[in-house]
């Protein structure tokens, strides 16, 4: 963990749904602050994945260090709770530069591993994975639903039964160790040993759906369908199955017109959004600021 004796250290979330305007709204954050920027977009991780997963631009890059961005292949495994131990390293050596650190991004998960820590679960077993997806795909969800409910009922009623990855994560977990998922989550948040300031950008609905359409068309015009037709053979790969690719591929696979793709990738944004929203807003540490109070928030940390 970070040593406060060299610093009264503060960990700066800014989160918020997608296209909100996170990463501009962090950098100018950062130029004030004179510091760095953790990213916890997951998807941002994969160096491969770069106008669908909305990176910082090189220039944006330039201005403020960045770390999470592109370390990984898509061919890695990584999961949440190595995020979490890589994190608490990277914090470890940036409170000896930095009173302050930001972390941005919207995939909750990963910013609650850093903020209240992760289960240390084991790393999946290929050939469980594998037939567990074989089970998704020969006979539906539902066979993984029904699997679930009779090895853990306790996780069967809590978790996202329309989420594919989180039912073949809970029952590889249950069935590679004997013991139920839901027995093996921690209780109990880890106790940091800095402060941490949770701040969510929000906008009014319409004007954030604009914001996703815009950005969705700004992506076809930079390139977005080369560039996941060039990952198409890789589609297979868990870092693949995200909005903005699974899309195309379905458009390449003949099921669907170009013009449906698109439709689909802004229907599926506008989704994902609400979901981060709601994921967010359950978490009563956060205080609401809309992507132009910068000065607000600074404002805040200071009164901190």
């Amino acid at each position: 963990m970070p040593d406060l004796n060299l610093n009264p250290f503060t960990l700066i979330i800014i989160a918020g749904p997608t296209a909100v305007g996170k990463t501009r709204f962090a950098i100018e954050l950062a130029e004030h602050l004179r510091t760095e920027i953790i990213s916890a977009d997951s998807r941002q991780f994969f160096k491969e994945l770069n106008i669908g997963t909305a990176k910082p631009s090189e220039e944006e890059l330039q201005a403020v260090p960045h770390h999470f961005i592109g370390q990984l292949s898509i061919h890695d495994y990584y999961n949440v709770s190595r995020y979490e131990q890589d994190v608490m390293e990277i914090l470890s050596s940036l409170v000896r530069k930095h009173q302050y650190v930001i972390m941005t991004g919207g995939s909750g998960l990963y910013i609650d591993a850093v903020c209240r820590g992760v289960d240390d679960f084991p790393d999946p077993d290929p050939e469980l994975r594998s037939y567990l997806k074989g089970l998704l795909a020969d006979e539906g969800i539902e066979k993984l639903q029904e699997i679930l409910k009779l090895k853990d009922p306790d996780y069967y009623i809590t978790v996202d039964l329309a989420n594919p990855n989180r039912l073949i994560r809970a029952l590889e977990v249950t069935m590679a160790t004997g013991v139920p998922f839901s027995s093996q989550r921690m209780n109990q948040p880890r106790q940091r040993n800095f402060n941490i300031i949770k701040i969510g950008l929000e906008l009014p609905r319409q004007e954030l759906v604009g914001r996703i359409h815009f950005r969705v068309d700004q992506m076809i015009e930079n390139g977005l369908i080369d560039e996941a037709r060039e990952l198409y053979i890789y589609k297979h790969l868990n870092a693949l199955n995200t909005v903005g690719y699974k899309e195309l591929f379905e458009y390449f696979d003949g099921y669907v017109t170009l013009e449906q793709a698109i439709e689909n990738i802004k229907t599926h944004t506008r989704r994902y959004a609400k979901r981060q929203l709601t994921w967010f807003r359950k978490d009563k540490e956060y205080k609401w600021f809309g992507p132009g109070d910068v000065q607000e928030v600074l404002e805040l940390i200071k009164s901190l």
